[in-house]
């Protein structure tokens, strides 16, 4: 049986770096990003859940909480980006998948 989720993924910062520029920080700590997505069961805190984009390559994503919500009727399932890093255009596909959407936290 599957049941639809919502992923609520915390990424790391980043710091693009250039031949050309300065190095260019890139803070990601007050914003997650938001799909809703389709698994075979409800994951539980510690467990990876994978992960997608359309352009880039599937990611793991450790679950760090799990919370049903009431006004949307589904579980929203915090999650971690699993490595300590992410590339540029692992950062640059999520940014612009229209499947993600940004939430920027108060």
């Amino acid at each position: 049986m599957s049941i639809d989720l919502e992923a609520n993924l915390k990424i790391p910062s980043l710091t693009i770096k250039s031949a050309h520029e300065l190095p260019k920080r890139i803070n990601n700590g007050s914003l997650r990003l938001i799909k809703r997505v389709t698994m075979d069961a409800i994951p539980k805190v510690g467990d990876t859940m994978q992960l997608s984009t359309r352009l880039g390559k599937p990611f793991d994503a450790t679950v760090s909480r799990v919370d049903w919500d009431e006004g949307k009727s589904l579980f929203v399932v915090a999650c971690t980006y699993a490595r300590r890093s992410i590339t540029v255009d692992e950062h640059n596909f999520l940014f612009t998948d229209p499947d993600w959407r940004v939430n920027q936290l108060p």
